[in-house]
């Protein structure tokens, strides 16, 4: 790419991670801030408004990952072409207990990418691939009864197996609540490419959000749990 396409990217992606998204989080929320204590991850924002608390389950439940309408991001169905293989691409995990929803008892894991314009190019060596601004994995429950402490498991569980298969895990974790919706954000290298990973929950769903970098940098974490949110609130059908 040259210096022009270099600068039109940039401009492109910096609108899109300047929060733009879909104009609010689940249920219209929009973030709170930092969970109080928590250290921003590094590349995080390092400030923000006080943590907000999450609301009492409004009983909605969920059937289906839709394709969300996202500013600024073309999004479809599937790892949008792009895979890191061995293991290393971001799942959930850690979530035993909760009762999956799904055909046959199958649970429900929707993958969608996002992409913003023009595309994020990975470059290895001599190698290089198109990759999405990030690619979403979806799981339904019946009943997720304490969303927080879900999360809690499921991220340290989800971060353990990614890093146990290569991934690095580098700065801090924060996390971001809002009355609908825990978001918990974590940056690490993953086959030398430096990736921004969320994992969040409510009372229906859990989800991971793996962000490939922008101009080989971190995707900020404040960005990336705003996006988070964005995309929770277009993907999750009631």
């Amino acid at each position: 790419m040259n210096k022009w396409g270099t600068a039109v990217a940039t401009v492109a992606l910096a609108s899109v991670l300047a929060g733009c998204g879909s104009g609010g989080t689940a249920d219209a929320e929009r973030p709170a801030g930092r969970t109080a204590g928590t250290a921003p991850a590094e590349g995080g924002s390092g400030s923000g408004p006080t943590a907000g608390a999450l609301a009492a389950d409004p009983g909605t439940r969920y059937t289906t990952v839709a394709v969300p309408t996202m500013e600024g991001l073309v999004c479809d169905e599937g790892d949008g072409g792009f895979h890191f293989g061995s293991d290393l691409d971001m799942t959930v995990t850690g979530d035993d207990g909760l009762t999956k929803i799904g055909d046959d008892g199958q649970d429900v894991a929707d993958e969608v990418s996002c992409f913003g314009s023009p595309r994020t190019v990975l470059r290895k060596g001599t190698m290089s691939a198109s990759a999405p601004t990030f690619t979403a994995r979806t799981h339904l429950y019946a009943d997720v009864p304490d969303p927080a402490a879900s999360l809690d498991r499921v991220f340290d569980a989800s971060m353990k197996l990614a890093e146990d298969y290569g991934r690095d895990l580098t700065g801090g974790t924060e996390t971001v609540t809002s009355a609908s919706l825990v978001v918990k954000c974590r940056q690490n290298v993953t086959d030398t490419f430096p990736m921004t990973t969320c994992l969040w929950a409510n009372y229906g769903a859990v989800g991971v959000l793996d962000f490939f970098p922008f101009d080989d940098q971190y995707i900020p974490v404040a960005s990336a749990a705003r996006l988070t949110q964005d995309f929770v609130a277009g993907a999750l059908k009631k």
